[in-house]
């Protein structure tokens, strides 16, 4: 199991934000976290790479890539977030560098030194989502799917073994955002876990995986379908 959570609480700022919460995530699945705005999926994402804490009160488990996240230290978190490829909704690419260059700042970052390496892993990553020929882009000359693109293509940089997308086609056009889904969907084929909040019940018919519906403070696991607009429109 990749991810594991047993009966965790969740809090922000002292605020109990989710409750008993019961999670899991294996090699090759493609999860979907639905719900209203506020409900906690952003808050449950961080702490999977352990930007929010858990409260380690009531907790009978907390596990991600076999790290225990009731006890980690903070000097093991860097390692732990190199096997995770994390996708935010606002690309947070850096503006003032090319695509190329966005791309070797995240691999020196996390210990790449070598320069030929690093490029040919760039070239890989931006074949996969079929980005090839925008290494020299700037962010603003891209549209917002290239740049969602570019983000998924940075989250793969490292070979990860989990990929956390939070609402990454939020500000994308329907054709777009099943474009965005298809590459992670593929990823997915190929052994990576998926962990995706969105807002887009089309997408849940289209691409079919597990859900988790996030109401009240607590995280229920669904079946397939049955997902209405109910479930994620204040």
């Amino acid at each position: 199991m990749l991810i594991e959570y047993k009966h965790a609480d969740i809090y922000q700022d002292d605020k109990l934000i989710l409750e008993n919460v019961n999670f899991t995530a294996d090699e090759g699945e493609f999860i979907y976290l639905i719900g209203k705005v506020g409900s906690g999926k952003s808050s449950l994402l961080k702490t999977m790479y352990c930007e929010l804490d858990i409260d380690k009160g009531d907790a009978e488990k907390a596990e991600v890539l076999g790290q225990d996240l009731l006890s980690i230290r903070r000097s093991r978190i860097p390692a732990l977030r190199k096997q995770m490829g994390i996708i935010f909704q606002d690309f947070q690419l850096l503006h003032d560098r090319t695509v190329l260059k966005n791309l070797r700042f995240v691999l020196k970052a996390t210990g790449w030194k070598n320069k030929d390496d690093m490029d040919a892993r760039i070239n890989e990553v931006l074949e996969l989502v079929g980005m090839s020929d925008m290494k020299s882009k700037l962010p603003h000359e891209l549209s917002g799917g290239e740049q969602q693109r570019i983000a998924i293509a940075r989250a793969l940089l490292n070979h990860p073994k989990i990929i956390l997308a939070d609402e990454p086609t939020g500000n994308l056009d329907p054709e777009t955002a099943e474009k965005i889904v298809s590459i992670l969907m593929a990823i997915c084929q190929k052994g990576t876990a998926v962990v995706m909040s969105t807002h887009n019940v089309q997408l849940l018919a289209n691409f079919p995986g597990t859900i988790y519906r996030f109401s009240n403070g607590n995280v229920t696991k669904s079946e397939e379908g049955g997902v209405s607009n109910e479930d994620i429109n204040d």
